[in-house]
């Protein structure tokens, strides 16, 4: 399968065939969505030690130059010139009516910003940076991207590289890991403690197998990838946010700095500054379903009448919650905490309940 003309492979998929990972189309890539560990006992692994992904199908940048962070302003509606040296950023890009048209993390690493984005949307992030920003964007194929996660990835690191014990969470340092030149930030989509490590290409499988031989350390494929960051409350590009979500509307407001909220200045601002004011027609929300049969994407959600008032954007089962829980939107008038509501699983309403995100307490590791 990983000889397919119209998908890419990372420059692990050698190593992760060698270690028993199954492969399957994502993003245009051949990736591994789990290994023989299987996908329960990764989710449980990385929440209990550490674990391993290959995030390498995501796009890595550099915008160059003094007035990077005004110039990707007027494309983003994060606070990117206050962002301060060493320190990361989520942000979104948005289109003229306030849509989401991807979810990024921006880095500044100094004499440059580093920019990361996701693989499905890549190519048309690239050709925004530089149909805006022209030359300055410089793409960084050659370079691969792991993320480890995971309450003991700190002490598995620093036995490569001691200074990543020191980091803060959200913040970026240049360091060699296991003698090879690397950009750590210390971050990740697990809800867990963490690193995300951008790596030389022709280096990565070494760097992977040195990872590996730490006995906390387990490869992940992309289906614990998944229920830990549902479990996390984070979105995904695609299924909770895209063109007809707002950053408002996400829940995703504390992305948005007051000077930002203030001045606006990037697309959509109208209608984002609008709903700050004066709040979103709906909201995003964390549903616990009352039973144990999971309600998965697309499933309706309802009121005690049975009036559809919104759907289900993420769901499955929580590994580590022991049950199954759901992303969604819904009115506003139902988003708040302990709302009771209905979703229609295959035909028969369920009772439900909105719930606050995170559905786990985070790991991560403040200053």
């Amino acid at each position: 399968m990983t000889d397919s003309p119209n998908l890419k492979t990372t420059p692990l998929t050698a190593l992760h065939e060698s270690l028993g990972g199954k492969m399957v189309p994502f993003a245009g890539y051949m990736m591994p969505v789990q290994f023989p560990l299987g996908v329960l006992s990764e989710h449980r692994h990385t929440r209990a030690k550490a674990g391993l992904f290959d995030v390498s199908h995501m796009g890595q940048l550099r915008i160059d130059g003094h007035d990077a962070g005004s110039r990707l302003e007027t494309l983003v509606p994060g606070d990117i010139v206050g962002l301060g040296t060493g320190r990361m950023r989520y942000t979104q890009f948005t289109n003229a009516d306030g849509g989401i048209l991807d979810d990024l993390m921006v880095t500044n690493a100094g004499d440059h910003l580093f920019v990361v984005v996701n693989a499905a949307c890549k190519e048309a992030d690239t050709a925004l940076l530089k149909g805006s920003l022209g030359k300055a964007v410089v793409e960084l194929p050659d370079r691969a991207l792991l993320a480890l996660q995971g309450p003991a990835a700190e002490g598995v690191l620093k036995t490569l590289a001691p200074a990543a014990a020191e980091m803060a969470f959200m913040t970026y340092a240049a360091m060699d890991v296991a003698g090879i030149p690397c950009f750590v930030t210390r971050s990740g989509y697990t809800g867990e403690d963490g690193y995300e490590i951008s790596v030389p290409a022709d280096r990565a499988a070494t760097l992977a197998e040195q990872l590996l031989a730490h006995p906390d350390v387990e490869p992940i494929g992309l289906g614990a990838r998944d229920s830990l960051r549902l479990e996390a409350g984070l979105c995904l590009y695609g299924h909770d946010i895209d063109t007809t979500t707002s950053p408002i509307e996400a829940a995703l407001t504390w992305s948005i700095g007051k000077r930002r909220r203030e001045e606006g200045g990037f697309p959509g601002a109208v209608r984002i500054q609008s709903e700050i004011a004066n709040g979103p027609a709906r909201r995003r929300v964390g549903i616990k379903p009352e039973g144990r049969a999971p309600a998965r994407e697309g499933t309706e959600i309802t009121d005690a009448d049975g009036r559809a008032i919104g759907q289900v954007t993420s769901g499955g089962f929580g590994p580590s919650v022991d049950g199954p829980v759901a992303m969604g939107y819904v009115e506003t008038g139902f988003a708040k905490d302990g709302t009771a509501v209905q979703l229609v699983v295959r035909g028969k309403p369920m009772p439900a309940r909105v719930t606050r995100l995170p559905f786990v307490a985070p790991g991560y590791k403040r200053g």
